[in-house]
């Protein structure tokens, strides 16, 4: 291999200056001896002493998904599949197009190379059932779907197979977290492994009363309260908040509803627990804000409150023309 020799002294400096001017070699090792350092070039290179050397390859990185799978998917193909996939702590857990099912496994298997992740999984249905959770084929790695994702400083535990988490919530739990204040009283009513709770309890000293129906999340729930440090209290429930809510004898000064398919069917139970003044972030798949607005007034109106939508913001696609949408409104007694 041709490279340039230079005393080990002026090794950076020369390698800065063959980068910038695109003379350095990128596919090959820099190699450094007792005194002198060599670097690999593509040419001859005035002002240096050239020489030859065996120098070790640099392991290739592709730099996209895509790119591993040139050569084995036609062009049409690369572009319909959806490079963009979630990783959920050392899991990966892609949506493969029908068109695509039959090479799931070559797919699998440059996600594993390209994310360097532990395990590769394939959505196999939507969320389904009440507990909120969805059928995954494993594609590659180490069948383990039990993992440990981080967010925002928080740890959190879960089994992919078991319950229904989505990383691509992140940025909107932090968005709540942040406009919470010390000293409320929460209400997570589908609270699953408890990202929501966990991330507002480690940043603020709250009071959070945290249901959901899965058995599992909720066991998870209560091993992510041991792996945290928290500031706040959180409260687990395992049952449907509509029956677990009976027990309760407060009112919260703000109630979380992300259960977008459903949370409307459980806007009388809200308004019913929320405090004079107290805030309800309100989740829902909808193509515009109005569908959630009325919904939202009218479960005022029926027990004799008001409601001020005080933000909406569409917090991630779900299908062409839908979202996942949030409205937060706060509600007052009349």
């Amino acid at each position: 291999m041709k490279c340039v020799k230079v005393p080990l002294r002026q090794l950076n400096d020369a390698r800065i200056e063959l980068m910038e001017k695109g003379l350095m070699n990128m596919d090959y090792r820099i190699k450094a001896g007792d005194e002198f350092g060599y670097i690999p070039v593509n040419d001859n290179v005035k002002g240096y002493e050239i020489v030859c050397m065996h120098l070790e390859e640099m392991p290739k990185v592709p730099h996209s998904f895509s790119e591993l799978l040139e050569g084995e998917l036609t062009g049409e193909e690369i572009e319909n599949l959806r490079t963009s996939f979630d990783t959920i702590g050392d899991i990966v857990i892609l949506e493969i197009p029908d068109d695509l099912v039959d090479k799931r496994q070559m797919i699998g298997d440059a996600a594993l190379k390209f994310t360097k992740r532990k395990a590769v999984y394939m959505k196999k249905s939507a969320i389904k059932g009440t507990t909120r959770i969805r059928d995954l084929e494993f594609l590659a790695g180490e069948d383990d779907s039990v993992t440990i994702h981080k967010e925002h400083g928080a740890r959190l535990k879960l089994d992919v197979r078991e319950v229904y988490f989505s990383p691509r919530l992140a940025t909107e739990r932090k968005r709540v977290m942040e406009s919470v204040k010390d000293g409320e009283r929460i209400l997570d009513m589908f609270c699953g492994i408890g990202p929501f709770p966990i991330v507002i309890a480690r940043n603020r000293d709250v009071e959070i009363t945290a249901v959901d129906i899965n058995e599992s999340a909720i066991a998870y729930l209560d091993e992510n309260i041991k792996l945290n440090k928290l500031k706040g209290n959180i409260e687990s429930y395992c049952g449907d908040v509509r029956e677990v809510s009976k027990s309760f004898n407060l009112k919260f000064d703000r109630i979380i509803m992300n259960l977008p398919g459903l949370a409307y069917t459980f806007l009388d139970v809200a308004f019913d627990l929320i405090e004079d003044g107290g805030t309800i972030n309100y989740y829902e798949f909808s193509d515009s804000y109005e569908q959630g607005i009325k919904r939202l007034e009218s479960a005022a109106d029926a027990v004799g409150k008001k409601v001020e939508i005080v933000n909406c913001r569409k917090v991630k696609s779900t299908s062409p023309g839908e979202w996942h949408v949030a409205i937060d409104g706060k509600a007052y007694n009349k």
